[in-house]
């Protein structure tokens, strides 16, 4: 059996890490030797260590945080693949497989990088990707978008990404939430789930919500997440957005709740998910959502298409359009048969499509070709 070395760049666990894992969990490591090889402390050592997956330290940023300069960084590289002598490289996101493109090269290793983001690149990033017998697309949007600058069509194959359909399922309702928040219990509650920053379109979440309040004053917001970009616009992102939920009529109806645990189970508590992105390779709280029969609002960009029907499995929107979102979200509200129709068909495509055992399958195709 092949041995695979995983490269994640981040200790967190945000989609592209909680995707692999679901891929792992899945049957993945039925096909390949997988050794993960990450930075050494935080949440995503943590849960490799309690799945009982090999994994091994990488790290590339330097103790206040930022990366390592790009010589060193292919340093670290180089000593561990020397040392882990595997038959692949599997770089888990578009930084790592620029990182490791170069390297990988000189070995004359095959390589094989995920590009789970919409980012522009330069041609020297564009070179690095190159390097790489194949570099998979999380999405046919996000191949589209690397083929139209410059990265090679040939090596670009689509993976959708998966869920676990166990434990994102339908479920009734248990009102924790509720309790816990000492809300009444005909409060409906709207959930998005994301990393705080502007491609998630938050702001326009919050202008839409006090549209939505003023006529459904019911209604109880809650965002899921946190902000790790520690660059200037962020902070000010952060802070516009705190700003916004203080608004008089947003008080007490907003509530941010950080990192949370318990995505699974909240997904069953909400009336609706909605996903203001302003731009979105494949949303991975989409296919949890979809999963979990929660009808949803989403904007109508890059790879969500490929997940949802419009007024089949979601209700989809145009991007920077608030008073489309607002009078969608207002429209659900009001229709309790909708929302089932919509929640239940997502369900079906997600059993259909996303499968975490089908996306473990086709990962490993993709191993087993470039491995040859």
């Amino acid at each position: 059996m092949a041995k695979v070395l995983v490269l994640c760049e981040y200790a967190s666990l945000n989609g592209g890490e909680r995707s692999l894992l679901t891929v792992l969990q899945h049957g993945l490591a039925d096909h390949a030797r997988i050794q993960v090889a990450c930075p050494r402390h935080g949440p995503l050592a943590e849960t490799l260590v309690r799945s009982g997956i090999a994994h091994t330290p990488l790290d590339l940023q330097a103790p206040q945080g930022a990366r390592l300069p790009l010589a060193e960084c292919r340093s670290r590289l180089r000593c561990l693949i020397d040392a882990v002598q595997p038959d692949l490289v599997h770089a888990n996101s578009l930084a790592m497989s620029r990182l490791v493109g170069p390297v990988i090269a000189e070995r004359s290793l095959p390589g094989l990088g995920h590009l789970r983001d919409i980012l522009r690149i330069n041609r020297r990033v564009v070179d690095d990707l190159n390097h790489h017998a194949r570099l998979i697309a999380v999405s046919q949007a996000t191949r589209q978008w690397y083929v139209d600058l410059g990265v090679d069509p040939q090596r670009l194959h689509v993976v959708h990404n998966g869920v676990d359909l166990k434990r994102f399922c339908p479920r009734p309702a248990t009102g924790y939430l509720h309790r816990l928040w000492n809300l009444p219990p005909a409060t409906k509650l709207i959930g998005t789930v994301g990393q705080i920053g502007m491609r998630k379109g938050l702001d326009l979440l919050l202008d839409a919500a006090i549209e939505v309040v003023r006529r459904e004053p019911a209604v109880c917001f809650l965002i899921v997440g946190q902000r790790y970009s520690q660059k200037a616009e962020a902070l000010e992102y952060q802070a516009r957005l705190l700003e916004r939920a203080s608004h008089p009529e947003l008080q007490r109806r907003v509530r941010l709740l950080g990192l949370r645990d318990d995505i699974a189970e909240l997904m069953n508590e909400l009336t609706l998910l909605v996903h203001p992105a302003r731009q979105e390779p494949l949303g991975r709280v989409l296919l949890e959502a979809a999963a979990s029969g929660v009808p949803i609002v989403a904007t109508c960009v890059g790879g969500t298409p490929e997940i949802l029907d419009h007024d089949r499995s979601a209700r989809l929107v145009p991007p920077d359009d608030g008073q489309a979102l607002a009078n969608t979200m207002l429209g659900l509200l009001a229709d309790p048969a909708s929302r089932q129709r919509l929640a239940q068909s997502a369900r079906q495509q997600a059993e259909t499509r996303f499968d975490a055992n089908t996306a473990a399958r086709a990962l490993a195709d993709q191993y087993h070709f470039v491995i040859g």
